[in-house]
């Protein structure tokens, strides 16, 4: 009496096959409600097993708020899902439903993790930097249009550096007061995430206990503990630099066999925040360490961005073997077993 259910989810409907003992035994279509969706799972396959659904611009609220109904939901890879969706002789959502079904009832399928509140919350962080960043260019580059150059500074000085150039300026004002006014908001936004971020990281086990890394923060803690949820999901922790896209390519063919750039596969947000803490501990700490030591000499040897990305996948390696074994950075530690 096992059911197994494909969902084919749209923003308006989402379309539903339900099979058992490999036929199907219902198929129909309800509103994108996770609510209503649970209600008509739990009448139509009160004993399902796996409820399968694609990537996809709602996969994280289906996710969640299926998974808070109790619902044992899989979100699976939309790339391999498509080779199995494309046999079917006309593309419809019914039978995109009916194939992810019968996917989710022999098992070929991979599934993807969902990302949850902490990692939303520290991509709509990181946008609001961006947006920040792009508008004091705009205000940089039009007031050196008209002959003002604004001095280097950030946040504040950099506010009170526009507004004293902008003295006696008044029609360049009329154009530069706004967007300053909406820097200075996004600003405002940032540091309530930022407080945000803090509170989190504060309460939660992981995130201190990676914090005692130098150079990561609680953006960077919390984003890797969000990212790597159990440390059981890798095998090893040498694992997680390739997850993360931090370790080379290779090309092996006949006689040629070379190592390329790195892979860039993975999480590209977390992969930058790696990049950044090794490039604090490489030029702003202070704090001796076994580590920075090694990174020190790499650098010498090759140059910043090779040595900064070659730490930043250690860092990802000694991260995770801390998550595993719950013990703090210890700076007189050895790097070779994180290699």
């Amino acid at each position: 009496m096992t059911q197994y259910i494909g969902l084919d989810v749209s923003m308006k409907e989402t379309a539903i096959s339900i099979r058992q003992d490999g036929k199907r035994i219902w198929r129909g279509k309800c509103a994108s409600d996770p609510q209503l969706l649970a209600a008509l799972i739990r009448k139509r396959a009160p004993y399902v097993r796996r409820v399968v659904f694609e990537t996809g611009p709602l996969s994280v609220w289906f996710y969640h708020a299926l998974k808070a109904e109790g619902l044992p939901v899989i979100c699976i890879d939309a790339r391999h899902a498509k080779a199995a969706l494309e046999m079917a002789a006309n593309k419809t959502d019914a039978n995109d439903a009916d194939g992810l079904a019968h996917l989710a009832e022999v098992g070929f399928y991979r599934a993807v993790r969902v990302k949850g509140f902490d990692s939303m919350l520290i991509t709509a962080r990181r946008q609001l930097l961006k947006m920040r960043l792009q508008i004091s260019n705009q205000i940089r580059g039009l007031m050196k249009t008209f002959g003002l150059i604004v001095p280097k500074g950030a946040g504040s000085v950099f506010e009170r550096n526009v507004r004293d150039l902008l003295q006696g300026e008044e029609k360049l004002a009329r154009i530069v007061v706004p967007m300053l006014q909406a820097w200075s908001n996004i600003r405002y936004q940032i540091a309530e995430l930022s407080k945000q971020l803090a509170a989190m990281a504060r309460e939660d086990q992981h995130c201190r206990l990676l914090m005692s890394v130098p150079g990561v923060g609680t953006v960077t803690a919390t984003a890797f503990a969000a990212a790597v949820e159990d440390p059981a999901n890798f095998r090893n922790s040498r694992a997680v630099g390739s997850w993360v896209g931090l370790t080379p390519r290779r090309y092996q063919s006949g006689e040629v066999d070379h190592d390329g750039h790195i892979s860039r596969r993975g999480d590209n947000q977390l992969r930058g925040l790696l990049y950044e803490a090794a490039a604090v501990i490489l030029n702003r700490s202070r704090d001796t360490s076994t580590l920075r030591t090694w990174a020190l000499e790499l650098k010498e040897r090759l140059d910043f961005k090779r040595a900064a990305v070659a730490l930043a996948r250690k860092l990802a390696v000694i991260m995770h073997a801390m998550l595993r074994t719950g013990e703090l950075f210890d700076p007189h530690g050895g790097t070779q077993a994180a290699a």
